[in-house]
Protein backbone atom coordinates (compact mmCIF):
# COMPACT_ATOMS: atom_id res chain seq x y z
CA UNK A 1 0.00 0.00 0.00
CA UNK A 2 1.82 3.33 -1.10
CA UNK A 3 1.50 6.55 1.31
CA UNK A 4 -0.79 8.67 -0.70
CA UNK A 5 -3.37 5.69 -0.62
CA UNK A 6 -2.81 5.56 3.16
CA UNK A 7 -3.05 9.08 3.22
CA UNK A 8 -6.34 9.13 1.45
CA UNK A 9 -7.42 6.53 3.92
CA UNK A 10 -6.91 8.80 6.78
CA UNK A 11 -8.46 11.94 5.39
CA UNK A 12 -11.55 9.45 4.38
CA UNK A 13 -12.14 7.69 7.61
CA UNK A 14 -10.45 9.96 10.16
CA UNK A 15 -13.59 10.06 12.39
CA UNK A 16 -12.69 6.17 12.66
CA UNK A 17 -9.20 6.59 13.36
CA UNK A 18 -10.06 9.39 16.27
CA UNK A 19 -13.06 7.54 17.83
CA UNK A 20 -10.35 5.16 19.68
CA UNK A 21 -7.74 8.09 20.74
CA UNK A 22 -10.88 10.69 21.94
CA UNK A 23 -12.29 7.54 24.15
CA UNK A 24 -8.43 6.74 25.77
CA UNK A 25 -7.87 10.75 25.75
CA UNK A 26 -11.18 11.00 27.81
CA UNK A 27 -9.83 7.92 29.83
CA UNK A 28 -6.45 9.52 30.47
CA UNK A 29 -7.83 12.86 31.97
CA UNK A 30 -7.85 11.29 35.63
CA UNK A 31 -4.00 10.32 34.94
CA UNK A 32 -3.23 13.70 33.74
CA UNK A 33 -4.76 16.36 35.85
CA UNK A 34 -6.18 14.32 38.98
CA UNK A 35 -3.78 11.91 39.65
CA UNK A 36 -2.25 11.65 43.13
CA UNK A 37 2.03 11.51 43.50
CA UNK A 38 1.07 9.25 46.51
CA UNK A 39 -1.19 6.83 44.89
CA UNK A 40 0.83 5.89 42.25
CA UNK A 41 4.54 6.41 43.57
CA UNK A 42 3.93 5.76 47.42
CA UNK A 43 6.00 7.55 49.97
CA UNK A 44 9.59 8.07 50.92
CA UNK A 45 11.19 8.88 54.23
CA UNK A 46 14.52 9.69 55.49
CA UNK A 47 16.84 9.08 58.73
CA UNK A 48 19.44 10.55 59.08
CA UNK A 49 21.69 9.84 62.31
CA UNK A 50 25.62 9.38 63.99
CA UNK A 51 26.86 6.67 65.71
CA UNK A 52 29.90 5.75 67.93
CA UNK A 53 31.32 2.99 70.09
CA UNK A 54 30.72 3.22 73.73
CA UNK A 55 33.94 4.71 74.38
CA UNK A 56 36.04 3.53 77.66
CA UNK A 57 38.81 5.43 79.23
CA UNK A 58 41.79 4.05 77.93
CA UNK A 59 40.63 4.82 74.38
CA UNK A 60 39.89 8.40 74.84
CA UNK A 61 43.37 8.65 75.76
CA UNK A 62 43.57 8.67 71.65
CA UNK A 63 42.36 11.98 71.15
CA UNK A 64 39.78 13.85 68.81
CA UNK A 65 41.28 12.08 65.90
CA UNK A 66 41.00 8.30 66.86
CA UNK A 67 37.33 9.19 68.22
CA UNK A 68 35.79 10.57 65.10
CA UNK A 69 37.54 7.89 62.93
CA UNK A 70 36.05 5.32 65.22
CA UNK A 71 32.61 7.06 64.29
CA UNK A 72 32.77 7.13 60.79
CA UNK A 73 34.06 3.19 60.77
CA UNK A 74 30.78 2.71 62.95
CA UNK A 75 28.36 4.17 60.78
CA UNK A 76 30.40 3.10 57.84
CA UNK A 77 29.61 -0.85 59.61
CA UNK A 78 26.22 0.28 60.12
CA UNK A 79 25.69 1.43 56.46
CA UNK A 80 26.29 -2.13 54.98
CA UNK A 81 24.13 -3.61 58.00
CA UNK A 82 20.86 -1.52 57.05
CA UNK A 83 21.22 -3.03 53.36
CA UNK A 84 21.13 -6.54 54.77
CA UNK A 85 17.88 -8.75 55.23
CA UNK A 86 18.92 -9.23 58.94
CA UNK A 87 18.15 -5.79 59.31
CA UNK A 88 14.14 -6.09 58.07
CA UNK A 89 14.15 -8.55 60.08
CA UNK A 90 14.60 -6.27 62.77
CA UNK A 91 12.40 -4.37 62.22
CA UNK A 92 9.53 -6.97 61.51
CA UNK A 93 10.43 -7.53 65.02
CA UNK A 94 10.48 -4.33 66.27
CA UNK A 95 6.95 -3.81 64.72
CA UNK A 96 5.42 -6.95 67.20
CA UNK A 97 1.98 -7.30 65.82
CA UNK A 98 1.66 -4.36 64.47
CA UNK A 99 -0.14 -5.21 61.09
CA UNK A 100 2.42 -3.55 58.78
CA UNK A 101 3.22 -5.59 55.39
CA UNK A 102 6.74 -5.26 54.14
CA UNK A 103 6.13 -6.43 50.93
CA UNK A 104 6.36 -3.20 49.11
CA UNK A 105 9.26 -1.53 51.58
CA UNK A 106 12.70 -1.02 50.22
CA UNK A 107 15.87 -0.06 51.97
CA UNK A 108 18.64 1.94 50.71
CA UNK A 109 21.42 3.19 52.76
CA UNK A 110 24.23 5.40 52.20
CA UNK A 111 26.86 7.40 54.53
CA UNK A 112 29.22 10.40 54.25
CA UNK A 113 32.25 9.84 56.60
CA UNK A 114 30.37 9.48 60.57
CA UNK A 115 26.70 10.64 59.32
CA UNK A 116 24.41 8.19 58.02
CA UNK A 117 21.23 8.02 55.92
CA UNK A 118 18.41 5.53 55.54
CA UNK A 119 16.08 5.67 52.44
CA UNK A 120 12.53 4.03 53.31
CA UNK A 121 9.74 3.69 50.71
CA UNK A 122 6.51 2.33 50.73
CA UNK A 123 2.81 2.45 49.65
CA UNK A 124 0.99 2.93 51.88
CA UNK A 125 1.69 6.25 54.37
CA UNK A 126 0.88 4.93 57.57
CA UNK A 127 2.79 1.79 57.43
CA UNK A 128 6.11 3.49 56.40
CA UNK A 129 5.10 5.63 59.53
CA UNK A 130 5.43 2.63 61.88
CA UNK A 131 8.50 1.35 60.04
CA UNK A 132 10.34 4.21 60.51
CA UNK A 133 9.72 4.42 64.00
CA UNK A 134 11.02 0.59 63.98
CA UNK A 135 13.57 0.95 62.23
CA UNK A 136 15.04 3.94 64.52
CA UNK A 137 14.31 1.33 67.31
CA UNK A 138 16.22 -1.39 65.42
CA UNK A 139 19.44 1.01 64.95
CA UNK A 140 19.94 2.37 67.95
CA UNK A 141 18.91 -0.73 70.09
CA UNK A 142 19.88 -3.92 68.51
CA UNK A 143 23.09 -2.97 66.51
CA UNK A 144 25.12 -5.37 69.15
CA UNK A 145 23.90 -8.53 68.17
CA UNK A 146 25.66 -8.47 64.46
CA UNK A 147 28.61 -6.65 65.24
CA UNK A 148 31.26 -8.48 67.94
CA UNK A 149 33.34 -5.31 67.91
CA UNK A 150 30.89 -3.35 69.87
CA UNK A 151 31.81 -6.00 72.70
CA UNK A 152 27.94 -6.98 73.27
CA UNK A 153 26.91 -2.90 73.92
CA UNK A 154 24.55 -1.17 71.26
CA UNK A 155 26.66 1.60 69.18
CA UNK A 156 25.60 5.10 70.55
CA UNK A 157 23.10 5.89 67.55
CA UNK A 158 22.15 10.05 67.69
CA UNK A 159 18.96 10.83 64.94
CA UNK A 160 20.02 13.99 63.77
CA UNK A 161 16.58 14.26 61.65
CA UNK A 162 13.30 12.89 62.82
CA UNK A 163 11.98 11.10 59.87
CA UNK A 164 9.62 13.03 57.71
CA UNK A 165 7.11 10.98 55.37
CA UNK A 166 6.38 12.36 51.90
CA UNK A 167 4.87 11.90 48.72
CA UNK A 168 7.20 10.17 46.24
CA UNK A 169 6.95 11.65 42.72
CA UNK A 170 5.28 8.61 40.30
CA UNK A 171 7.25 6.25 38.80
CA UNK A 172 7.90 6.40 35.24
CA UNK A 173 5.86 3.79 33.89
CA UNK A 174 3.00 5.61 35.49
CA UNK A 175 4.00 8.95 33.91
CA UNK A 176 3.92 7.34 30.52
CA UNK A 177 0.92 5.25 30.60
CA UNK A 178 -1.48 7.80 29.54
CA UNK A 179 0.89 8.79 26.81
CA UNK A 180 1.32 4.74 25.95
CA UNK A 181 -2.83 4.09 25.97
CA UNK A 182 -2.91 7.29 23.46
CA UNK A 183 -0.14 5.55 21.17
CA UNK A 184 -2.17 2.05 20.84
CA UNK A 185 -5.32 3.85 20.97
CA UNK A 186 -4.14 5.71 17.53
CA UNK A 187 -2.78 2.23 15.94
CA UNK A 188 -6.15 0.74 16.64
CA UNK A 189 -7.66 3.44 14.67
CA UNK A 190 -5.28 2.81 11.57
CA UNK A 191 -6.45 -0.80 12.04
CA UNK A 192 -9.92 -0.09 11.78
CA UNK A 193 -9.38 2.68 9.20
CA UNK A 194 -7.70 0.47 6.85
CA UNK A 195 -9.84 -2.67 7.69
CA UNK A 196 -13.40 -0.29 7.29
CA UNK A 197 -11.29 0.74 3.65
CA UNK A 198 -10.90 -2.84 2.28
CA UNK A 199 -14.86 -4.15 3.33
CA UNK A 200 -16.03 -0.93 1.69
CA UNK A 201 -17.33 -2.20 -1.61
CA UNK A 202 -17.57 1.58 -2.64
CA UNK A 203 -15.23 3.23 -5.23
CA UNK A 204 -13.91 6.46 -4.28
CA UNK A 205 -10.56 6.99 -6.49
CA UNK A 206 -9.25 6.04 -10.03
CA UNK A 207 -6.94 3.93 -8.28
CA UNK A 208 -9.93 2.08 -6.68
CA UNK A 209 -10.86 0.80 -10.63
CA UNK A 210 -7.05 -0.09 -11.72
CA UNK A 211 -6.89 -2.64 -8.71
CA UNK A 212 -10.05 -4.31 -9.69
CA UNK A 213 -8.59 -4.59 -13.35
CA UNK A 214 -11.04 -1.53 -14.96
CA UNK A 215 -9.92 0.37 -17.41
CA UNK A 216 -10.08 3.99 -16.67
CA UNK A 217 -11.86 5.56 -19.95
CA UNK A 218 -11.81 9.32 -18.42
CA UNK A 219 -12.58 11.46 -15.04
CA UNK A 220 -14.49 14.39 -14.77
CA UNK A 221 -12.55 17.24 -12.21
CA UNK A 222 -14.01 18.46 -9.61
CA UNK A 223 -15.08 22.09 -9.97
CA UNK A 224 -13.42 24.50 -8.84
CA UNK A 225 -14.51 27.87 -6.64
Amino acid sequence: MEYKEIIRIMLRRWWLIALPVVLAAVAAIPDLIGGSAGESGGFTAQIRYSAAQQQDEASSDNGYTDVWLASEYTVHALTDWVRSASFRSEILSALGAAPVSLDSLHIAADNVRSVGVIYLSHRNHDALSAIADAAVLALSGRNQRYFPQFGGEAAQVTILEQPAIAAAPPTLPSRLAPVVRLGVALLIGLALAIVAEFIDPAIYHQDDLRRLGLPLLGSIPKERA
